[in-house]
Order: structure tokens, then C-alpha cells, then sequence
């Protein structure tokens, strides 16, 4: 149990929406204006979370030091751009768990690795986001996570110490970033994981299976 919390900061992707048909949409069809067959959702979704990285290692065995892998990478930003929302949902149980955090006058924000480009319009267009108290996007900072930096900046935009916050995420670096910002940190299982899903080697303060149980392990200032 988080005692005294007076805010609760989440990653984004992975963690409150699941982008990930939007994002494999994206470079999918960079893969079919090449002439190469379709790939499953299923192939893409647990990358998802490392963005163009992640979804242009999976579709084309790109990684950043391949000469055109900006190239690439901005081919699959384009077209992302265009279906920022078109598939992309709220994780179940989200909803409910910010309807509960804000009747209960706890703050909430986001930190994500997400560049503005896409972060700013894409939770403009989501009721969702319209009661954050911050939203940090990937290149916000000079850093971004594992770097606690974002994390603190999104605190002292909402006027919270970092040591009453809680981070909640979907991917190690999340739990890397908040445990380096002095936050109780919280894994979640139902999302992206990236690399290591096994998220009890995470080293977070606590895991939850679906979005409503965050709600059971707060206790409010």
C-alpha cells in the first residue's frame, strides 16, 4: 500500500491506451508498398511500447544504426500521423480508475517516450486526458525515461514532491525512471512489456493485472 500519495503519473502507451493497432497499421503498410505480406497484430503488439524502434525492428529487422533506418523512420512517422486515433483504445478499466483517482482529488498526469508530435494531438482527441494535470512527452525534457527527469518535471508541474507520487507503466524503463525519481513505482501486466515481460524482475514496488486494482494499493494524503 502507497501512503499519503497526492498524484498518480502513468506511461501512456501500453499502460492507458492501447495504440498498438494504430502503430502496427502504420509500418504494416509501409511492408505492403514494398510488395512483402501482411504481418499479424500479434507480431507487433509487444513492441509497441518502443515505438518507431520497435516497430520497424519488427516489420523490417531495422535497428537505428542501419543507414536508412531515418529514413524509415520517418516514412513510418507519416503515416502514423495519419491514424493517430483510428484504432487506438482505452484499456479497460482506465476510465473508471481517473473517474475514481479525480473524485478523490488525487492529481494525475503522463510521461511518455512519446515525441509531442504525436503525443499532444493524439490526447487532445481522447476525453480521456482533459482532467491531466500534466502531460510530458519524450522530448519535453533534455531526457527521456529511463531518465527520471521527465517524471520530476511532470511532480513539479503539478506541484507534488516526487516522493507523493506514484508511477505506473508497462515497460522497465518506467520502473527504472520512477524508482530513480524517489516515486513508488507499479508495473502493469496487461500491457506491451517490451523485451522483458517478466515484470516481477522489474524491481517495482507492486504489479497490477488490470487498471481498477491500482485503486486497492493507494491510500491518499
Amino acid at each position: 500500500m502507497f501512503t499519503d500519495v497526492q498524484a498518480v503519473l502513468f506511461d501512456l502507451d501500453g499502460t492507458l491506451i492501447d495504440s498498438a493497432p494504430d502503430l502496427a497499421a502504420a509500418v504494416d503498410q509501409m511492408r505492403l508498398a514494398r510488395g512483402m505480406p501482411s504481418l499479424s497484430l500479434a507480431h507487433y503488439r509487444p513492441m509497441a511500447g518502443a515505438g518507431a524502434r520497435g516497430m520497424l525492428g519488427v516489420a523490417f529487422d531495422l535497428t537505428p544504426d542501419h543507414p536508412e533506418f531515418l529514413t524509415y523512420r520517418e516514412e513510418f512517422f507519416s503515416n502514423y500521423e495519419q491514424c493517430l486515433t483510428q484504432r487506438t483504445t482505452v484499456f479497460e478499466g482506465v476510465a473508471e480508475l481517473i473517474d475514481s483517482l479525480t473524485a478523490r482529488d488525487c492529481a494525475w498526469g503522463v510521461v511518455t517516450n512519446k515525441s509531442e508530435r504525436f503525443t499532444l494531438p493524439l490526447t487532445s482527441a481522447m476525453s480521456l486526458f482533459a482532467s491531466a494535470g500534466a502531460i510530458i512527452s519524450g522530448d519535453t525534457t533534455a531526457y527521456a525515461k529511463p531518465h527520471p527527469l521527465p517524471l520530476l518535471e511532470a511532480a513539479q508541474r503539478m506541484g507534488v514532491a516526487p516522493e507523493r507520487c506514484v508511477y505506473v507503466g508497462d515497460d522497465e524503463r518506467d520502473i527504472v525512471a520512477g524508482l530513480a525519481a524517489g516515486m513508488g513505482t507499479v508495473a502493469v501486466s496487461y500491457g506491451y512489456l517490451g523485451q522483458r515481460p517478466d515484470t516481477r524482475a522489474w524491481g517495482a514496488h507492486a504489479t497490477i493485472h488490470c487498471a481498477r486494482d491500482l485503486l486497492k494499493l493507494i491510500a491518499l494524503a
